[in-house]
C-alpha cells in the first residue's frame, strides 16, 4: 500500500509517518521545501520524500495530478484549507485511490448548542477558518453520497505539543504567558474564564487519521472529532500550571474591554475573542465506537509536555 502525505513534515505528520512506516506502508511525505519533522527518527529514513510547492501547483492546475502520478492507495491531506484545493485533487484521485483523508478542523461547527457536541450537529461556522473548512466538508459529503468517493473528515481541537505555539490559558498563542505562570507571575484572563478549550496532542490526532486507515470501512463517509477525552475551562488550565510549577495561583479576571486594554495586542486579542465565542467541547465517542480512537493526552498532559518544550528550547524562562 502506497500512502501520500501531504504536508508530512507538519505537527500530525511528525507522528503519522513513522506509524504509517511501522505498519508496513510505502510512505511518500509532501513538503514544500526541505522540511524536517518536528521530532528526529531513523524512520524517516525509509520515507520518499518529495518537494512540491502547493500553491504554484495548485495556480498551474498541476497539483492533483502531480499527487495521482505518485499511483496512490491513501492520500492523507493535512494542508488543504479551501473548497478550490479539496476540488482539484479529488478530480485527479476519482478512481485512482481507495481512501482520501482530509483535515478539517472543530471550528467547522461554529456556536455550539449543546455540550460536548457530536460530530452530526448542525455546522454553522462563523470564522473564515471555520467557514471554508466547512465549505470543504460540505463538497466531500456529497462526493461522498452522490459518486461514493472513498473519503473520511478528521476534525482536530487546537494541536499542542513540543517544538511549536499552542493555545494558551488565555486563548490565544502568546507563549510568554507560560512564562509567566512559571514565574509566579500575575496573568490575566477575559470574563470569568470559563469558556472551554479543547486542545489534543498531534499524536493523538495522527492516531485518529491510522486508525481511520486501519478501519477503513467503518471510516468512510465519516466525520470524526480528533480532540482530548474532555475539554478545560480557561481558568481551569491556568490554575493547574500554577500549582504544576509550584506557584500560587495568581490570575486577575477582567471584563473584556478591560482585558483588551491591558493586553494591547491586536493579534492576541483576535485569536482571544474567537475562543471565548467557540467556547469549545467536542465529543469523541464516534471515534471510540467506530474505530476504536483511545487518545493517550489529557489536555493537561499535552499542555505540559508542549510547556517542557518551551523551556528547553530558551523560549521562556521560569
Amino acid at each position: 500500500m502506497r500512502a501520500v502525505i501531504i504536508g508530512g513534515c507538519g505537527h500530525i505528520g511528525t507522528y503519522l509517518v513513522p506509524r504509517l512506516v511501522e505498519d508496513g506502508l510505502e510512505v511518500i511525505s509532501i513538503t514544500r521545501g526541505v522540511s524536517e519533522p518536528y521530532l528526529k527518527s531513523g524512520i524517516w529514513n525509509w520515507v520518499e520524500k518529495v518537494q512540491m510547492d502547493r500553491t504554484k501547483e495548485e495556480a498551474a492546475g498541476s497539483f492533483g495530478n502531480r499527487i495521482a502520478a505518485l499511483n496512490p492507495d491513501i492520500v492523507v491531506d493535512l494542508i488543504a484549507f479551501k473548497q478550490s484545493s479539496v476540488v482539484q485533487i479529488t478530480d485527479a484521485l476519482k478512481d485512482h485511490v481507495e481512501h482520501y483523508l482530509f483535515t478539517s478542523s472543530i471550528w467547522a461547527h461554529g456556536p455550539m448548542a449543546y455540550s460536548p457536541t457530536s460530530e452530526e450537529a448542525p455546522r454553522h461556522p462563523f470564522s473564515q477558518y471555520g467557514i471554508d473548512k466547512s465549505d470543504c466538508e460540505t463538497y466531500l459529503n456529497k462526493l461522498y453520497r452522490i459518486k461514493g468517493f472513498p473519503m473520511t473528515i478528521v476534525r482536530p481541537g487546537h494541536i499542542t505539543g513540543p517544538g511549536w505555539d499552542f493555545i494558551n490559558p488565555c486563548g490565544n498563542k502568546d507563549q510568554q504567558v507560560f512564562g509567566q505562570i512559571g514565574r509566579g507571575e500575575k496573568i490575566y484572563i477575559a470574563n470569568f474564564g470559563m469558556e472551554c478549550l479543547h486542545h489534543v496532542h498531534a499524536d493523538d490526532v495522527a492516531q485518529v487519521f491510522h486508525k481511520s486507515i486501519i478501519h477503513r470501512n467503518q471510516a468512510l463517509g465519516e466525520a470524526f472529532h480528533a480532540t482530548a477525552p474532555a475539554a478545560i475551562t480557561m481558568r481551569g488550565l491556568a490554575e493547574k500550571l500554577y500549582l504544576w510549577f509550584g506557584k500560587d495561583v495568581n490570575i486577575e479576571y477582567l471584563p473584556w474591554k478591560e482585558w483588551s486594554a491591558k493586553i494591547n495586542n491586536p493579534q492576541f486579542i483576535a485569536s482571544t475573542e474567537e475562543h471565548v465565542l467557540h467556547s469549545d467541547n467536542y465529543s469523541i465517542a464516534l471515534a471510540q465506537r467506530l474505530i476504536d480512537y483511545q487518545p493517550r493526552y489529557t489536555i493537561f498532559q499535552a499542555v505540559c509536555e508542549g510547556v517542557r518544550s518551551l523551556i528547553d528550547r530558551g523560549v521562556i524562562k521560569v
